[in-house]
Formats: C-alpha cells, structure tokens, sequence
C-alpha cells in the first residue's frame, strides 16, 4: 500500500520545494465549476505541488535592467517545464503504483465556461479550480495583504500546480500561523492599486510597468504580478524581518526601488 510519506519522499527526491495534501472532503463547499470532483468523481486527495522561484531569477527585475530571465526561469519555463514535470513525475509514481492521477497547471478560475454541459447536472467545460485555495487547503500558507500566496519558506516566491489522486492520503493540518506581520502594503505600490484592508484594483495593476505580465492563459485572469514591486518589495520586507526560512548571505534589495509611477517616470523611491 503506498503511503502518505513514500509520495511525499518521491517528491522531495525530485526537488519538489513544496508539497501539501488536503482530503477532499476540504472541498464541499466549492461549487461544481470549480470543485475538483467535476473533473474527477473519484477523487480523494488533493495534492498541491510547488516549485520556488529563484531569488537571482528576479535580480534583473529588481535591477532595473533584465527582465527577459524572470519571464523564463520566473514565469514561462518555471510554470511550464519544470513545475510541470515535477506534477507530472509524481503523478507517474502514483500511477506506477497503481493510483489514478491527474495532473492540473494553475489556471485561471476567473475564466468563464467554454462550452456547454455533456449532460443534464454537470456544469459546462473547463472547470477551473482555485489553485491557490487549494494551496490553502493543503496547509500551505495564506494570502497577504498584498494578495500575494505566502509560504513560510519562500514567501511569495513560489508557484503551484495540484494532482487530484483517487488515493486516500494523509491530509496535512491547516495553517494557522502567520507569515506576514506587516500592517498595511499601500506604500509597495506606486500606482496606489492596494487599498488599506488589502483590497486589489487589478485594473490598475494590468498596467502597472513595474514588473507586471499579463495573464498568460486568459484576459479574465488576474495579471501576474510576481515579479513586480509589491512583491519585491514584499519578499524585502519579509527577508529584512526573519519572517521566512529560506534566507541568504546578502539582502535582496541594496539601494531604493526603481518605480515607474502613472506619469510614466521613473523615479527613486
């Protein structure tokens, strides 16, 4: 019988950064559009598997002065090559064992349905489901102020997808700590996008030349803004305060953040 901790070894084995498993039970109160037993009835356990951005992989965003290397190592490759095959190899090991696995990227859930239902009960193609509410589920972190996903280990430098599995898994125990004590993020963004109850005018943010990319897989997607100076200047604060494990020999930010402000000037803040 394979158990919680062989899969969770199998993937550490890969360089998973990241694993969490929440028992779909922790899904009920989803909605059929977006609860992962419309896209598999059997489903048992869902687990999220996630795969750390490299700090150096924003250093020509936080420079000023490269941005092509966080589009790849940051975004495009990292979402879909190397976190890919981590989701897939460790669905390969449920499936050599014998357990269904379905692999799924992170999607946007704000995407409306494409098609119409295949039959009377279930709701129309695609299902999206809320990666990062799973991440939740799975005892992962929480979200910031920001709006940012937060781990304990990397804080926002992460990304995730999920692998829904007919094997019934140990679910892992809720986060119930903190990683973030910051009162307020107003002052990380020059185009005032984030309110202070943490409220996010995406609008704002989808023109935002500070290190914002357009969703990649849908315009009704949230903009990817991982790489921006809200979360830069998220990851600094979080670092300069020993709020998250993986640390280094030097501080990530050396001298004040560029930003390009409404006017479209760039400034020193």
């Amino acid at each position: 019988m394979l158990r919680t901790e062989d899969v969770k070894n199998f993937a550490r084995e890969i360089r998973v950064d990241l694993i969490g498993i929440a028992d779909i039970e922790r899904f009920n109160d989803i909605p059929p559009e977006h609860n992962p037993l419309s896209i598999f009835p059997e489903t048992r356990s869902v687990i999220v598997i996630g795969r750390r951005i490299p700090r150096g992989a924003l250093r020509g965003i936080e420079e000023g002065t490269q941005f092509a290397n966080y589009s790849l190592y940051g975004r495009d490759w990292l979402n879909n090559r190397i976190l890919a095959m981590s989701t897939f190899k460790v669905s390969e090991f449920l499936e050599d064992n014998g357990w269904e696995a379905v692999p799924v990227p992170n999607l946007p859930p704000e995407v409306p349905p494409s098609g119409i239902p295949v039959r009377e009960g279930q709701p129309a193609p695609n299902v999206m489901i809320d990666i990062e509410d799973a991440a939740i589920k799975a005892g992962l972190g929480e979200i910031g102020h920001c709006g940012f996903f937060l781990t304990p280990e990397f804080g926002p430098r992460q990304r995730f997808q999920i692998i829904l599995t007919d094997l019934r898994l140990d679910p892992d125990p809720l986060f119930n700590g903190r990683v973030c004590d910051y009162p307020s993020c107003q002052s990380f963004c020059p185009l005032n996008a984030i309110t202070a109850a943490g409220v996010i005018d995406y609008k704002k943010c989808n023109i935002c030349e500070n290190g914002v990319f357009p969703n990649p897989y849908h315009s009704s997607g949230k903009p990817d803004r991982l790489g921006a100076i809200c979360a830069r200047s998220c990851l600094d604060y979080l670092e300069r305060h020993n709020l998250i494990k993986n640390t280094f020999q030097n501080p990530f930010r050396k001298r004040p953040s560029w930003k390009v402000v409404s006017e479209r000037r760039i400034e020193e803040g």
